[in-house]
């Protein structure tokens, strides 16, 4: 069996964007008329991630992390590249992805269980450990439509460390629990991933990543800026992002002292 279990090879994805949606019309009727504009998401990615390795990836919003998810899971398709995936996903991405929102949470859970290839026999199995996990008591019931985003991501959470993923995919969700259910998913995180699986963490809280990850991914514009040991890229990270914050203080000092050395003064009487 291969130690690779994720790899990506020269993964490009352009977004076309209109100004109007009748565009997107047009030009699929006028051929030779270009009416949209090219936005490159990602360009020229390759890495491969190790069977029961955790990375972390990071950047600002805007850098690719997202799109970088959603085509492993193949929610997306890449422009050009390819991804070759050697086990069963299991993936937490944007608050409301996969669930139908006027099924009940019971009915989330069937309906996500077999979409990953489970029978109802094997759902019936693993409900209790789901339900239990989620610890939304009743609501469990309800539609989904009315559940906080707290609710929500306590119930997809159970759902996909439950399911026994070989990949666990998790991006920035966490973040909308609180702290207790934080730390809760994040001891459940460290057991899974010691009983093989392989994790894909996005997230924006760079000291979670050095305290779980093996190795980090710092995208930037689309482009792997760097990747490898943990600490060593978020400091450079951190570095960056600082002289970021500096400049941008340092540009709006400029601009308050320009604004008041146009305003008149007037004279006391």
């Amino acid at each position: 069996m291969s130690d690779s279990i994720i790899n990506v090879e020269n993964l490009s994805k352009i977004y076309k964007l209109y100004n109007k949606p009748q565009d997107k019309i047009k030009e699929a009727i006028f051929r030779k008329k270009k009416l949209h504009k090219e936005y490159p998401a990602l360009h020229n990615i390759n890495f491969e991630v190790k069977r029961g390795e955790m990375l972390g990836i990071i950047g600002k919003n805007g850098s690719g992390k997202s799109t970088l998810l959603k085509i492993i899971t193949g929610v997306v398709s890449p422009t050009s590249g390819k991804v070759t995936v050697n086990g069963k996903i299991s993936a937490l991405l944007e608050l409301g992805a996969g669930f139908n929102p006027d099924l009940t949470g019971i009915e989330n859970v069937y309906l996500n269980g077999s979409v990953l290839g489970f029978t109802k026999r094997e759902i019936d199995e693993k409900l209790p450990s789901i339900i239990s996990f989620a610890d939304i008591g009743d609501f469990i019931y309800q539609p989904v439509k009315t559940y906080s985003s707290g609710m929500f991501v306590r119930l997809a959470f159970a759902l996909s460390v439950n399911v026994n993923p070989d990949i666990l995919i998790v991006d920035e969700a966490l973040s909308v629990g609180d702290i207790f259910f934080q730390n809760k998913c994040y001891k459940k995180i460290d057991e899974i991933r010691n009983n093989g699986t392989t994790i894909l963490f996005v997230t924006h809280d760079l000291t979670t990543v050095s305290l779980l990850c093996d190795r980090c991914i710092w995208l930037d514009r689309g482009e792997i800026r760097e990747m490898g040991e943990v600490r060593k890229i978020i400091s450079m990270y951190s570095n960056i992002q600082l002289e970021d914050n500096n400049k941008y203080k340092q540009d709006l000092v400029d601009v308050i002292k320009a604004t008041q050395a146009d305003i008149p003064v007037t004279e006391k009487k």
